[in-house]
């Protein structure tokens, strides 16, 4: 740095001379107000939704509202988050055993929530959006964004294809470049396997799936929806075509539907409709394809629904269970080895042979 003496503040006295001394000064204002509060050493990324965002150098904790993005932080590494929502713990890592669940920052419980997200002293706000048109937050979620004085940073899931794209972004944003890009890859390679698997069988003789919610089994969803997006990977296969559009999703069924249909299979998110069409054999059902021939699976659900609600990176574990049900002779798994080695990688968990098969055939 150059140090002007005395003898040499007549060179800058002048009209020209002051304005360089103005513009110096902005520019280290402008420099100093760009970052954050409390970011002592930082640099500047853009995030999934295209926007400049300057995030410290060291990012130990964050904050991540949505259930689809902590259970993806999680994955990366459990021990940065600073809340947490999952009902089942017993196959997560310990580090989320006892985190508090912060929960959401707008309704009745914004003030208290607020208090409990600045005790937990975050270093950033990760938000999860759908669209790269329009990620900021509306009305009072920006304002409360605001208030937090955190960088916030977009992740964007268009669709499933974008999770290894995901992976790889919060790994550079948190520092965990190497674990992330393995989850990445392992995405990739996943989702090439079961695309070469789909790609060798025609439309007409892929199986056709029924989706089944709420306990009579007579609700699903449309073929479009985000909530059935495994069935556009494993095929196209849902059979019930409609149009989110004007639908607010679980689409009710009747009887009579699901005999049209007469779907090669029927996997179900109730335990009280599996039991009822499978063990207690409600005589409605038996007469339905799927029934018929042994075909009709109950979802797991351990730690995280591997189908759906919510629609998590867990789904693709579901999605390796599903084509290898709808596809056994082509893509050739051992469900168990398989599910315990995911399990392992993304949940840092240990589980035995004897518990995998109480998760899956539960």
């Amino acid at each position: 740095m150059k140090v002007i003496y005395p003898n040499q503040i007549n060179i800058i006295s002048g009209a020209g001379g002051w304005s360089l001394v103005l513009f110096i000064i902005s520019l280290l204002l402008t420099v100093l107000f760009s970052f954050p509060m409390g970011i002592a050493s930082a640099r500047e990324i853009v995030d999934m939704a295209g926007r400049k965002v300057i995030i410290p150098d060291s990012i130990k904790k964050v904050y991540v509202p949505s259930a689809y993005g902590s259970y993806l932080v999680y994955s990366i590494d459990p021990s940065m988050l600073v809340s947490f929502n999952s009902p089942d713990k017993q196959y997560l890592n310990k580090a989320v055993h006892d985190l508090p669940d912060i929960g959401k920052l707008s309704g009745e419980d914004k003030q208290s929530n607020l208090e409990r997200l600045h005790a937990a002293k975050p270093d950033l706000v990760i938000m999860w959006t759908t669209k790269k048109t329009s990620p900021t937050q509306p009305g009072r979620m920006a304002e409360t964004l605001d208030q937090l004085n955190l960088p916030v940073v977009y992740a964007v899931a268009e669709t499933f294809n974008d999770y290894p794209e995901i992976y790889l972004f919060l790994g550079n944003v948190l520092g965990r470049e190497e674990r992330a890009k393995k989850l990445s890859d392992y995405f990739r390679k996943t989702l090439t396997d079961i695309k070469n698997v789909v790609e060798k069988t025609s439309q007409k003789k892929r199986p056709t799936v029924y989706y089944a919610e709420k306990d009579d089994g007579l609700s699903t969803e449309c073929d479009d929806s985000i909530h059935v997006e495994m069935l556009k990977y494993t095929g196209d296969t849902n059979i019930h075509r409609c149009h989110t559009s004007g639908h607010m999703g679980f689409e009710k069924m009747t009887m009579e539907d699901i005999y049209k249909y007469n779907p090669d299979f029927i996997i179900a998110q109730s335990r009280e409709f599996y039991n009822s069409v499978v063990k207690e054999k409600d005589s409605a059902w038996q007469q339905v394809k799927a029934v018929k021939e042994g075909k009709v699976y109950l979802i797991p659900r351990t730690p995280f629904n591997w189908f759906d609600r919510p629609p998590s990176f867990m789904r693709l574990m579901g999605l390796k269970w599903l084509t290898n049900m709808l596809y056994p002779d082509e893509y050739k798994i051992d469900i168990i080895k398989d599910s315990r080695e995911f399990y392992s990688l993304f949940l840092g968990v240990d589980v035995s042979d004897e518990e995998m098969k109480g998760i899956i055939y539960r």
